[in-house]
């Protein structure tokens, strides 16, 4: 059965100040499938998926999420709901949650504590996320995109997931990825994780091109 929402987009520009980082990106995405997003450091990955869920709002072009677009407020917040995010070394923040809390924030807390318990950060839902460690706190991440999932999100973004895993822990971050039944885009420089999708894509200087 096809899952997940399919990604449109069509001359998408983005800005930091007076640059464009990303240039004139044109991407169809099916529904249920699972993209690579590979390219050296600053290249435009990780505004190209902020620009994808509204989190980085200086863009041209036209961005279309199960062919809903982005033009109003109330496309955003509907946005915000059908797709997981999971940040790029995710900070703690000036006021830390609990981290049973940003589990509780995905919709689904059942769900998203099942999948930490799976990733071995079950014993720490009631510390603190400025206590968790870099690999701690990605795996709670990804066990809050997990909940998002069965909450209803239909699509997951996600900036280098498994960078601060070791490789037992890259692998298990590969295998809960690719097994959510979504859309799935993911950022990395991990050569498994993009072998476990069905399209890589390279950023160069803002431009997307195919490479498998």
């Amino acid at each position: 059965m096809m899952a997940g929402l399919n990604l449109r987009l069509r001359g998408v520009s983005c800005r930091h100040g007076r640059v464009d980082v990303v240039s004139a990106v044109d991407l169809d995405i099916p529904a249920g499938q699972r993209v690579a997003l590979t390219g050296t450091n600053g290249s435009g990955k990780t505004t190209l998926l902020r620009a994808v869920i509204g989190l980085h709002t200086a863009v041209r072009g036209e961005i279309s999420v199960g062919g809903r677009g982005g033009r109003t407020s109330a496309d955003y917040l509907w946005r915000r709901r059908v797709c997981g995010w999971i940040p790029q070394r995710p900070a703690a923040g000036r006021f830390p949650l609990l981290a049973g809390e940003l589990l509780a924030s995905s919709g689904d807390a059942g769900h998203a504590q099942a999948m930490a318990t799976r990733l071995g950060v079950g014993e720490f839902l009631g510390r603190p996320l400025d206590t968790l460690s870099g690999g701690q706190l990605q795996r709670m991440h990804l066990a809050r995109a997990a909940g998002c999932v069965a909450a209803g999100a239909s699509v997951v973004l996600a900036d280098e997931p498994t960078a601060a895993l070791d490789f037992a822990g890259q692998e298990e971050a590969a295998d809960v990825l690719t097994e959510l039944p979504v859309t799935l885009i993911v950022v990395t420089h991990d050569r498994a994780m993009a072998r476990r999708c069905d399209r890589v894509l390279e950023m160069a200087a803002g431009r997307l091109r195919e490479l498998s």
